[in-house]
């Protein structure tokens, strides 16, 4: 005779990897009470359309399109039966009492699951400048996307995923836009110099103005005291661009300030081990809080990318639920970005040895694929307009394809894409 599990699920996190959490708790048969609680007062969203279809022209008629939530709240509470906490933000966990802190009152739990990300790292000297944003939540988007429909003079700091996203956006609409990137390239840490400046080609056929290797001096403003404006942007070199919308992309930091005098390991996130357990009882970590050790690359990383955390969110969730049969999480890092016309995939790591161009040219536009060398092993994989042929590379890397035989492997796939 069955009986009803009475422990308490905490997630602190509204996000995909919580949600994901929430869904593989329920479906592992896990049915005592789940808390969900989120900073936002939204349901849980989709972030990558935020800086690329939701920031595009609406149609006629619809001056601002709906955003993009995963699931809606009647489902949240009637079918996966969720309490749901939205607009409530963790400040402490007190681990001996077994209960998340928050402003409105302590959550108890039994067992806990952190999904709080990351948070925008911010340009300094610009609080209290309105113009100025990052892109990193749904009410920064609907900033950023009434600033752009009203035709504002778009500087970008930062040519990584997001700032180069809102650069294209801004770009089919027709406006004036300038990246500037302090690297010599752009993302010089996700997919390394080689093919950062092979990457920077897209920004330059599409007419967009790419500044690399110049640091943002300082951002001017006009208004009274209470009320200023960003007015420009002054390069480190002196250079001066003008800006009525000015987006800052220059990277995130985990959210763990709530974390800070709690027991558990704090370095870059929260420290997990491979099973994203975090060293004490009940509590595991997901998504870009967690800096877990990947047995498939053998080292510690902290993934930023849609895929990891909600397969993250789902392993950290079955996990807690069944300790005793807790199984490694193990992954080849996948991410993806738009930019103008051309999709950019990634899968594996980028610490290699050797970058080689393996199929088309990366001085004309259209489809290419660099692959990565790591010792005599197959490490990652890079195309641009290689739909057909990122998950190959993947399952190589993923099965320790050597070198030679990626080589190989590529050479039947270029003729193949010949045909």
């Amino acid at each position: 005779m069955s009986t009803t599990d009475r422990r308490r699920l905490v997630v602190v996190g509204a996000s995909l990897a919580g949600l994901r959490a929430v869904e593989a708790a329920r479906k592992a048969g896990f049915d005592g009470e789940i808390v969900l609680i989120g900073a936002e007062q939204h349901l849980p969203y989709d972030r990558p359309p935020l800086s690329k279809a939701f920031l595009e022209p609406a149609d006629a008629g619809t001056p601002v399109p709906d955003h993009p939530v995963l699931r809606s709240e009647e489902m949240l509470i009637s079918q996966l039966g969720v309490h749901l906490m939205l607009g409530t933000r963790a400040t402490g966990l007190d681990t001996d009492r077994r209960v998340v802190v928050t402003a409105a009152d302590d959550v108890a739990y039994d067992l806990l699951i952190i999904a709080t990300g990351a948070g925008a790292r911010e340009l300094p000297g610009t609080q209290g400048i309105s113009g100025v944003h990052s892109l990193r939540t749904l009410d920064d988007a609907i900033a950023v996307r009434a600033a752009l429909d009203d035709g504002a003079r778009t500087v970008v700091v930062g040519a990584g995923f997001i700032g180069s996203e809102v650069a294209s956006t801004a770009s089919k609409r027709g406006l004036a836009v300038t990246v500037v990137e302090a690297q010599p390239t752009p993302l010089v840490r996700a997919i390394g110099p080689v093919m950062g400046e092979a990457i920077a080609s897209l920004h330059q056929r599409n007419g967009t103005a790419l500044r690399c290797g110049v640091g943002v001096g300082r951002i001017e403003s006009v208004g009274t005291a209470e009320s200023r404006r960003v007015d420009s942007v002054v390069l480190e070199d002196g250079s001066t661009l003008p800006a009525d919308l000015v987006v800052v992309g220059i990277g995130t930091a985990p959210a763990v300030g709530w974390l800070r005098d709690s027991p558990l390991t704090l370095e870059n996130g929260i420290v997990c081990d491979e099973t994203l357990w975090t060293g004490v009882e009940g509590i595991y970590a997901a998504g870009d809080v967690a800096n877990w050790y990947n047995p498939l690359v053998a080292r510690r990383q902290r993934l930023e990318h849609w895929t990891s955390a909600a397969e993250q969110g789902a392993a950290a969730a079955r996990n807690a639920v069944d300790p005793n049969s807790a199984r490694p999480y193990s992954t080849v890092p996948y991410f993806w970005s738009d930019w103008y016309d051309s999709r950019i995939q990634f899968v594996g790591i980028t610490d290699a040895d050797e970058v080689a161009v393996v199929d088309g040219d990366t001085d004309v536009a259209g489809r290419w694929v660099a692959l990565y060398r790591t010792g005599d092993a197959l490490a990652g994989a890079l195309t641009v307009n290689g739909q057909a042929d990122i998950m190959k590379y993947r399952a190589q890397i993923a099965k320790g394809t050597s070198w030679s035989d990626a080589l190989r492997f590529a050479e039947k796939r270029r003729v193949l894409a010949a045909r």
